[in-house]
């Protein structure tokens, strides 16, 4: 299963494919097809008619969402938020990463920009199913495992802008091997150029999120 994944929410009922209208209410019922987890968006009428979803094979869980036509696009630069940073992130689809993206899925969900759907567990590791309620996208968000390479991440990204304590972090990073290193700085940051001082150029960039791919311990 691939454990980042965003699915976005269909314009028209998957069975009668009319096309929602804004306000409508709608249902989502997810399944499990394979090693992957699908979405189906189903209007009321069709929801009515196809019965009980929790009878069909391979069902996950289903709720009830009220359909709400996109703004239009502009072409204003938007200023990167960590929803966008967590979208972008999971585009990358590097599982070293995965501390990021589910500290930050867990920060927009405390901020009530996501809600949890759905908790499911595959090969025993946790998953979470988050919505954004005002586009009706779906996350799905793995817990990662690695606890210390979390951890790392953490207290780097809030002691090194420290100067004074980078040789405390140098000499924690060194004991506990993390897999990638994750902070929101810029490179002209004290915490960027520090960063840039023990790692070299970032990996990835993402707005104000410097990623390093560490080599393997």
């Amino acid at each position: 299963m691939n454990e980042w994944n965003i699915q976005s929410r269909a314009h028209a009922c998957e069975v009668c494919a009319r096309p929602f209208a804004d306000k409508q209410s709608y249902r989502t019922v997810l399944f499990e097809e394979g090693a992957e987890l699908r979405r189906s968006d189903i209007c009321e009428p069709c929801a009515q008619k196809a019965g009980d979803a929790r009878s069909r094979a391979g069902f996950i869980s289903h709720w009830q969402g009220i359909f709400e036509v996109p703004p239009p696009m502009v072409d204003a630069i938007q200023k990167e938020t960590a929803e966008t940073v967590l979208r972008k992130l999971i585009e990358q689809n590097d599982p070293h990463y995965a501390p990021a993206a589910y500290i930050l899925a867990v920060m927009l969900e405390r901020k009530r920009i996501l809600k949890v759907k759905e908790q499911i567990t595959r090969d025993g590791q946790r998953v979470f199913i988050y919505e954004q309620p005002k586009t009706g996208d779906i996350f799905t968000i793995a817990d990662p495992n690695n606890w210390l390479s979390f951890g790392v991440l953490l207290f780097v990204g809030l002691i090194a802008g420290n100067l004074a304590a980078r040789v405390r972090v140098q000499a924690d990073l060194a004991a506990w091997k993390p897999d990638a290193v994750v902070a929101r700085t810029t490179p002209g940051a004290p915490l960027g150029h520090f960063l840039i001082s023990l790692f070299g150029r970032p990996t990835v960039r993402i707005g104000q999120m410097l990623g390093w791919r560490l080599a393997s311990h």
